[in-house]
């Protein structure tokens, strides 16, 4: 079943699946009106216009505390991976912080690091396309994914990566697999929240609660004894560490990110 935020119990009140943090925001979608002519279609730049919008903190989510980390324009809050500077791999494009492939790569990471957070955002691939968002992240390792746990960014109908729960759309990639399918198709936006407290963590994907686990527990190490990661001692050990998105070798945008210190 889906576990969607702030749905209703059977004879009972709304309830959230974790009732210390706030909703998250619905997105607004327009859509065009049936038996539209073609001249009242929108502008070619509308899309670019919408993410340009889409990079902008709500009144309510300035008055929570969020903090952006894209504005569309400016990629000072990140910077590669061990290395001072952005990669020219990573650029804004028309509102999107875009990955293009073959211009110079390495995942971004955030400049500051965090411990408890409420991350939200955006992303879409194209067909095939594969990334990830990263949390804890340290630089004590040669790559991101040796210290930060990842939650799958993927096309999942046209990467083989989709075939196995485990490491399709919104998983703890390669340990913990979503009930179901909730991704958009490549080309669609994809939203996304991600929440710590300690050592729980919980993923949603497009307004679904996909995966919930807790760090180091027993049900953890189990699974990290018998996954890849068990070669990374720092796999999952850092409480404070940075954000990430992932340099896949394909191209991957993303949008309305924001951050809330909890």
């Amino acid at each position: 079943m889906k576990r969607r935020i702030g749905s209703f119990k059977p004879g009972g009140p709304a309830t959230w699946v974790l009732p210390i943090f706030g909703a998250v925001a619905a997105l607004g979608c327009g859509q065009a009106e049936a038996g539209s002519q073609m001249e009242d279609a929108p502008p070619a730049d509308a899309d670019a216009e919408a993410q340009m919008a889409a990079n902008r903190l709500s009144a309510e989510e300035a008055a929570e505390g969020f903090e952006l980390l894209f504005d569309g324009e400016s990629l000072d809050a990140w910077r590669g991976f061990r290395m001072d500077d952005v990669p020219a791999g990573w650029s804004a494009k028309e509102g999107a912080l875009a990955f293009t492939p073959g211009v110079g790569g390495g995942t971004l990471i955030t400049r500051e690091t965090y411990t408890d957070f409420d991350l939200r955002l955006e992303w879409k691939v194209g067909e095939g396309g594969n990334s990830g968002i990263f949390f804890g992240i340290s630089e004590n390792t040669e790559r991101a994914f040796e210290s930060g746990p990842e939650m799958q960014v993927l096309d999942n109908a046209g990467h083989y990566d989709g075939g196995d729960p485990l490491t399709s759309a919104g998983s703890n990639y390669g340990l913990h697999a979503p009930p179901e399918d909730v991704s958009n198709p490549a080309g669609e936006w994809n939203e996304v929240r991600i929440v710590r407290h300690g050592n729980q963590v919980v993923h949603w994907l497009n307004g679904v609660q996909v995966v919930e686990y807790e760090i180091a527990s027993p049900e953890w190490e189990e699974l990290v004894a018998g996954s890849k990661f068990v070669e990374w001692p720092d796999y999952g050990r850092h409480h404070e560490g940075h954000l990430g998105v992932q340099d896949h070798g394909d191209p991957v945008w993303y949008r309305n990110i924001r951050v809330r210190r909890l």
